[in-house]
């Protein structure tokens, strides 16, 4: 399971590195103001709705029952079901893409009603460009979760890389183009068409296809259905919230919403890289595992998944805390995004911190569930503390005025009763086990993580007095990394024959 752990956190930490490019170049063209609040706009418009109808649920309601069938050696039923879960698919996303093609302007309109005319004008003609960017994905993400079922990780946390490295290449055009907020929603297109070439070539290589056929109504995609009606019902709520986000910041001063979109991606990077590709490996082993009736080996492999995504992302968690301004100001205060931008960002990346090991344990935790073909359950948990994060953000931002702070704060605090409610309901059915595995890993991720964030203050400190002036912020933030490393490794080897490290804790 380490292993593929690795080469999914290998390629999805390329794919973070590109982005993190392709982020601070946006940075530097688009800056803080009108093109970039309207092509931030474009930009997620179509990837909520990938939200909803994309990994997010496609994992849950078809990856178990995916892998159940190819686990047993029903290979021509798996196909048959790949095959009509494929052509519904196709069905419902063309009928989507037409009404929003000629619906933008007035969806638009209904989820930023802060913008002007002319941000509302700018907003709609950029995500007619981007939104195809959905349909593109749809062959992409169930071949990726039909690799996945198989053991086969790679493909599919490489190929989000081609989207990034399509919006670097177009935003580097930008001259060509009327506006850079043109050239990055073309490369958002583009990198559709990039992901769905590789992909079909990947999946190909490991014998493996999807095509239309004629839709029929069997069990098993009545079975599926319900399932995934189950799923969208709770990523709706998950979508929700950052439209909820959108709506706040539209009143809020210009550029909120980008200094909210910058720090999400700094607090995205550790998520992505170490708490999803932990979430991604687990899910089909837990099935596999369950559907061989081996309950002992999935909860071990929980547990060890759970320790791991502590021990991973805490150290960042509290990092976050610890500097968020070091860290803006060194990556983005460049070009049109200036200094007080990323102090902005800066805000809102201390927030969303205080959320990010919630944020991963919600993968590992749902996973209870969703191996048992039960997606109601996280569906419902999912909902509730959806509905509590937004009463939150509303109060946090209004009744406390902390801004875009109150924003990112709201999304943390909603991850963290997601958590609780899950696991909860997890522990009262007597299926989730917390085994001494994660509890003796406990002790070692905190203070890991704590030693970390005090290195991290102080290298910031000493790279700041070793290199003052121009370079500052990147001599704060490499005296940050450098120090906080150093001491994390340390504390790891110190407490490494209580950590679900394999044969490196020998």
């Amino acid at each position: 399971m380490l292993r593929k752990l690795l080469s999914v956190s290998g390629f999805t930490l390329l794919s973070r590195l590109t982005g993190f490019v392709r982020d601070v170049l946006m940075a530097w063209i688009l800056g803080k103001g009108m093109l970039s609040d309207a092509f931030l706009f474009a930009f997620l418009f179509p990837n909520y709705f990938r939200a909803i109808f994309g990994e997010g649920t496609l994992n849950p309601a078809f990856l178990p029952r995916y892998a159940a069938l190819h686990a047993k050696g029903d290979m021509q039923g798996a196909a048959r079901f790949a095959n009509q879960v494929f052509t519904w698919q196709i069905v419902a996303q063309g009928l989507l893409l037409i009404v929003a093609l000629v619906a933008m302007h007035l969806l638009v309109h209904l989820f930023v009603p802060g913008y002007t005319t002319e941000q509302l004008a700018l907003t709609a003609s950029l995500a007619r460009i981007t939104f195809p960017y959905l349909i593109l994905t749809v062959v992409a993400i169930q071949l990726s979760a039909m690799l996945n079922a198989i053991g086969k990780f790679w493909a599919a946390a490489a190929w989000s890389n081609f989207l990034n490295l399509s919006m670097i290449a177009t935003l580097l055009a930008s001259s060509w183009f009327s506006n850079a907020a043109y050239a990055a929603a073309w490369g958002v297109l583009l990198g559709g068409f990039c992901q769905l070439v590789f992909i079909l070539w990947a999946a190909k290589r490991d014998g493996l296809s999807i095509r239309i056929a004629v839709p029929r109504w069997t069990p098993e995609i009545a079975e599926f259905f319900k399932a995934l009606g189950i799923v969208i019902v709770g990523a709706a709520s998950v979508v929700v919230a950052p439209l909820i986000d959108f709506f706040i910041a539209s009143y809020l001063a210009t550029g909120s919403r980008t200094a909210l979109y910058y720090a999400d991606r700094i607090n995205q990077l550790p998520l992505g890289v170490l708490g999803i590709a932990v979430g991604t490996v687990l899910l089909p082993e837990m099935s596999v595992r369950l559907a061989r009736n081996d309950r002992a080996g999935s909860d071990n492999a929980q547990n060890r998944s759970a320790a791991l995504t502590l021990l991973l992302t805490l150290p960042f968690a509290f990092v976050f805390v610890a500097i968020p301004d070091t860290i803006m100001r060194a990556v983005f205060a460049h070009g049109a995004f200036d200094a007080r931008s990323a102090e902005l960002a800066g805000t809102a990346l201390a927030a969303y911190g205080a959320g990010l090991p919630a944020m991963a344990l919600v993968r590992i935790v749902s996973s209870t569930f969703y191996a048992r073909h039960d997606t109601l359950t996280p569906a419902r948990a999912t909902v509730t503390s959806i509905v509590l994060n937004i009463i939150l953000k509303v109060v946090f931002v209004w009744g406390f005025d902390l801004g875009v702070a109150g924003v990112a704060l709201g999304t943390a605090m909603g991850a963290w009763m997601n958590v609780a409610l899950l696991t909860w309901l997890g522990r009262s059915r007597a299926l989730l086990a917390i085994e001494e595995t994660f509890v003796k890993a406990l002790g070692p991720a905190l203070i890991a993580a704590v030693a970390a964030a005090a290195a991290a203050w102080g290298g910031a400190r000493l790279g700041t007095s070793l290199l003052p002036g121009h370079f500052s912020d990147v001599a704060a933030l490499a005296g940050a990394m450098a120090c906080s490393g150093v001491v994390y490794l340390a504390a790891v080897v110190v407490f490494r024959a209580r950590l679900p490290l394999g044969k490196f804790a020998r």
